[in-house]
């Protein structure tokens, strides 16, 4: 049986899709011969992340991380975050000869200049040092994997996500009372999400936000007709998304977006910039509208039909995101 180690900086309380694809990995495992040991947050003392409170950083020194990877005897490592977690427990990999495999979940180059004045190509460099030793590095789309090969990272292997369907599908129940059409989106309300693009918009009937972050006080206050919901999870989450009209994404930063197939799976059309992510997720399927003009998206996703939408949701099973992920960490390992 395969003992697999995975090392994450992101783990519960926080809700995000690096979070929810590690789950439904460790939940699919057994189908795979796997034994999966998930090494997070939650083992170590931490802090506040300078900027972003809602995200604590472990204090994840080298010598505790070590003696963990010790007492698990991995015969696979994945290491998901580049984090104080995964800093560790690569060097531990590297000191021990073992092999590992990483996953690219984050554009932080992106975030960080967001934030402060540092050069992307700075941090960029890192992370190809970071990922540099990896027999492989997943990615989720064909796009991001073009991106980085241009910036000079290698042996990029794909891994997709999935969606449970049985929770998010369209419903008969509405529970938002607000006027129609709905617009809604849901994620981490931060900076680096480009929220603002779609609380700008002047569109009819309602837009609603699901979600929490640093920004979410000041647009709260500046846009007071927009209805913010706060964190949602579960059957709370799934009936506000079969209540809505269409699913607006406005990021231009993410590497998929788990949110989109969620919203597919509920039968909502998406609107998007052509990005990647929704233009990977969306293709040629005709389940949304990409545009430059997110305003026009938003309109002509009016015109999608929802089950045109919800049969293509299907398609994105977490059982084949799971086969994709063991199988490109038993390649890899046997340096194949």
């Amino acid at each position: 049986m395969m003992r697999l180690l995975i090392a994450t900086d992101a783990w519960r309380p926080q809700i995000n899709g690096v979070v929810r694809s590690l789950e439904y990995m460790a939940a699919e495992a057994s189908h795979f011969g796997a034994e999966v040991t998930i090494l997070s947050p939650d083992r170590f003392p931490s802090m506040p992340m300078p900027g972003y409170p809602e995200i604590r950083l472990a204090l994840a020194r080298p010598g505790p991380v070590a003696r963990i990877v010790d007492q698990v005897k991995p015969t696979h490592v994945h290491i998901a975050t580049e984090g104080p977690i995964g800093f560790a427990v690569r060097a531990a990999c590297r000191r021990r000869r073992m092999a590992f495999t990483t996953s690219y979940h984050t554009r932080f180059p992106e975030y960080l200049s967001a934030r402060a004045p540092i050069p992307q190509a700075w941090s960029y460099r890192a992370l190809r040092w970071f990922h540099g030793e990896a027999r492989a590095m997943m990615v989720s789309t064909a796009s991001l994997e073009r991106e980085l090969e241009g910036r000079g990272f290698r042996r990029i292997r794909r891994w997709t996500r999935g969606v449970d369907t049985q929770l998010f599908r369209p419903r008969h129940e509405r529970v938002l009372d607000s006027r129609a059409p709905i617009f809604l989106s849901v994620g981490r309300i931060a900076v680096e999400k480009n929220l603002e693009a779609f609380l700008a918009l002047d569109l009819p009937g309602t837009k609603v936000v699901v979600g929490d972050g640093p920004a979410r006080h000041d647009l709260q206050r500046r846009f007071p007709r927009v209805r913010f919901l706060g964190a949602l999870t579960g059957e709370d989450l799934a009936r506000v998304y079969a209540s809505a009209d269409v699913f607006v994404f406005p990021s231009l930063t993410d590497t998929f977006g788990i949110v989109l197939l969620e919203a597919l799976a509920s039968g909502l059309p998406i609107a998007a910039y052509p990005v990647t992510g929704p233009a990977d997720v969306i293709g040629s399927s005709g389940c949304g509208s990409l545009c430059e003009d997110l305003r026009e998206a938003a309109l002509a996703a009016l015109d999608i039909p929802q089950s045109r939408c919800r049969a293509y949701g299907e398609t994105f099973t977490w059982r084949e995101s799971a086969r994709q992920f063991f199988r490109n960490i038993e390649e890899a390992h046997a340096g194949a």
